[in-house]
């Protein structure tokens, strides 16, 4: 898994590629939906995501979501993996 989460080659081929990166650490709402619509048609988009997922990336949009989006998925896929090893056991 530690490759995984080290790989970055993904990024050279993502829409936010020639973008400056403070673009996608807005301060306000507009700025998170300006990069989202970015992310949107991102081939690479799902990468993205799983990257700032796995390495706990608090700040920005990643993979077309905000940080509070994150820490509900990160939350969601920690009880669904609860529930499912209590349904083993």
């Amino acid at each position: 898994m530690k490759a995984e989460v080290l790989d970055t080659n993904w990024m050279a081929a993502g829409n936010c590629a020639n973008k400056s990166p403070d673009f996608f650490f807005p301060s306000d709402g507009v700025g998170v939906e300006l990069a989202r619509q970015v992310c949107e048609t991102c081939p690479v988009k799902m990468q993205c995501l799983e990257y700032a997922l796995a390495n706990r990336i608090d700040h920005g949009v990643w993979g077309g979501t905000s940080e509070r989006e994150r820490r509900r998925i990160l939350k969601r896929r920690g009880a669904e993996r609860r529930a499912a090893a209590q349904a083993v056991s």
